[in-house]
């Protein structure tokens, strides 16, 4: 495996994988419930290892990086169908954010 992957090349992966094995995208509202479920599958492993939570026993084979890529994957799934460019996205949005609260952080007692 690439090791310097980059969203562009991720979003060309996951778009031959879906036109080879998956026939074709579900449909975005079906995709927006799987990245919920996804989502609170990951919750689920953060709880437990970080949180209070104890395992189940049916949880003790989750792994956490395997929970993040499949988060990743179908947010990309998301953005191939929606015509998202998740590279653009990412750049501006760190301008934004970098714009925005290039102070604020630093400023803020709490986290001194």
């Amino acid at each position: 495996m690439n090791s310097s992957i980059t969203l562009e090349n991720a979003q060309i992966q996951v778009d031959k994988w879906i036109k080879t094995f998956g026939v074709k995208y579900f449909g975005e509202l079906t995709n927006m419930a799987i990245l919920t479920e996804e989502v609170g599958e990951l919750a689920r492993v953060i709880v437990r290892t970080y949180g209070e939570q104890s395992f189940k026993e049916s949880d003790k084979n989750a792994n956490l990086a395997d929970e993040m890529a499949d988060v990743l994957w179908v947010l990309i799934c998301l953005a191939n169908q929606t015509g998202v460019n998740l590279t653009d996205a990412f750049e501006k949005n760190m301008l934004k954010k970098t714009e925005r609260d290039k102070t604020r952080h630093l400023e803020n007692d709490k986290l001194k």
